[in-house]
């Protein structure tokens, strides 16, 4: 089961640096497309813009769903200021503080990319004495344009208007002590393991035991990426996602993290636990968890009315929603979860 985890980063890099907010995700979703297609698999994309990938296996009539989502965190050009600056609306659960000074993009209508950097009003502490106690909110934080705009009148002339996504830039770095760092591994990482796996499933001419949908979805951080289009056939749905880290979790950044609970309460236990086998059979490190504030397209395809065995695992990702990190041990260990996952038979 050799995995070339340099050539999953690869396409990890690739992939974070395709600006796909949620609702402005076709261009990650055509890179997928091509992918899949140049390996000669059957895609779809449905009307709100999710590509299916269809893997036929040995059974048809017991199906399996994987989806990860190329749908980023982001923001909205709300208003254009009278100086020719940018008020914000946010996509997406973050924080203000997670953006303050970082660069960005503006994509107009027309396709246009246009750079800048989202500040507090109040930044200059030469000029603004309580800069540290000022909110970081939508009524103070902004986007300063990187071009000669000194009114409103100015930035619309570059052809920036109201409901023009703004991208983060996400800052990819590859260390050699094999940590990745970059905006959006949540869930960029998860769709580079699936398209190496499709990869993989062509060069070995393996024939997975059940038919497989790859659902690679465009809404989930806004609560309803993967949740309809789902195959009548599909028995089990699996949200192939980032773990959660921090202060009483039991996921880290070089296991394979598998979640037995979230907001949503808790995922299919038949399941996990064979997940749990797949591990142990398969010596692949791997930790269970609990996200307390998480939901999932898993989640959400059962609260549309799915009648599905849920799962959820993914790498564990340090910071999430903020400047991630993780580690080539916690892709290696997922990418092995996937494989197994994906190589074994449903129990019926």
């Amino acid at each position: 089961m050799t995995i070339n985890v340099n050539e999953t980063i690869e396409t990890i890099k690739e992939l974070v640096h395709i600006n796909s907010p949620s609702g402005f995700a076709d261009p990650a979703i055509e890179y997928c497309k091509k992918i899949a297609e140049s390996l000669n698999y059957d895609t779809s994309v449905t009307h709100k813009g999710g590509l299916f990938i269809h893997v036929p296996g040995k059974n048809d009539d017991q199906q399996r769903l994987i989806t990860a989502h190329v749908d980023t965190l982001g923001a909205i050009v709300k208003d254009i200021n009278q100086d020719g600056r940018l008020k914000l609306d946010l996509i997406g659960g973050f924080s203000w503080n997670a953006i303050e000074g970082e660069y960005c993009t503006i994509t107009t209508q027309s396709g246009k990319e246009i750079s800048g950097t989202i500040c507090l009003h109040e930044t200059s502490v030469h000029v603004y004495k309580n800069n540290t106690e000022i909110p970081r909110n939508a009524d103070h934080m902004e986007v300063r344009v990187d071009e000669k705009t000194f009114n409103a009148e100015d930035t619309r002339a570059l052809g920036i208007e109201i409901g023009d996504a703004v991208s983060f830039e996400p800052r990819f770095v590859h260390t050699e002590s094999g940590f990745v760092k970059s905006r959006h591994l949540d869930d960029k990482a998860s769709v580079a393991m699936i398209l190496q796996f499709l990869k993989y499933l062509k060069e070995e001419n393996i024939e997975l035991p059940h038919t497989t949908q790859f659902y690679i979805s465009n809404n989930e951080e806004i609560g309803y990426g993967a949740n309809s289009s789902i195959p009548e056939n599909v028995v089990e749905f699996i949200a192939f996602d980032m773990g959660a880290l921090g202060d009483g979790q039991a996921s880290d950044e070089y296991t394979v993290s598998i979640c037995v609970k979230d907001a949503s309460g808790p995922y299919h236990v038949g399941l996990r636990n064979h997940f749990v086998e797949l591990c142990k059979e398969n010596d692949i490190k791997y930790k269970l968890d609990i996200y307390p504030y998480y939901g999932s397209d898993a989640s959400a395809a059962l609260h549309a009315g799915a009648d599905i065995r849920h799962g959820l695992f993914g790498a564990g990702i340090e910071s999430s929603h903020a400047l991630e990190r993780t580690h080539e041990d916690s892709i290696l260990e997922s990418e092995k979860l996937l494989r197994a996952y994906c190589l074994s038979n449903i129990n019926s």
